[in-house]
């Protein structure tokens, strides 16, 4: 939320299977399309943070793991000047990778609340 990826980049497995699904674009495969796509989105925020997380289920075996979220966030957004509220749906899948949970997959879009059923059509 501060335009900065590199910090979140930390937490991303490294290996070729890694995915990422943000709300401005396509799925990326693999890490080095998935480390554009974070610093891609990361410049669409600044001077923002976290503001809780409501978890909505989560599930841990010795092979992997994922929490499903909402995430909320303030931030600037775009060109806009001031601090704005945010929430995001977030599915996050780990596994262990040389003893540390890495994350594999997450996909993060803006739909928190119920859409009329002609949403899912491309205007």
């Amino acid at each position: 939320m501060r335009g900065d990826h590199t910090s979140a980049k930390k937490l991303y497995s490294e290996r070729d299977d890694v995915t990422l699904g943000n709300p401005f674009g396509p799925f990326a495969h693999g890490w080095k399309q998935v480390v554009e796509t974070m610093e891609e989105a990361a410049s669409h925020y600044r001077d923002g943070d976290a503001a809780g997380f409501d978890c909505i289920a989560k599930c841990v075996t010795p092979e992997l793991a994922y929490l499903v979220e909402v995430e909320r966030l303030r931030s600037k957004v775009g060109g806009r000047s001031d601090v704005a509220p945010l929430a995001l749906r977030v599915t996050t899948v780990f596994r262990p990778e040389d003893g540390v949970w890495k994350i594999v997959h997450r996909h993060a879009d803006p739909i928190t609340t119920a859409q009329p059923e002609d949403s899912v059509l491309r205007q």
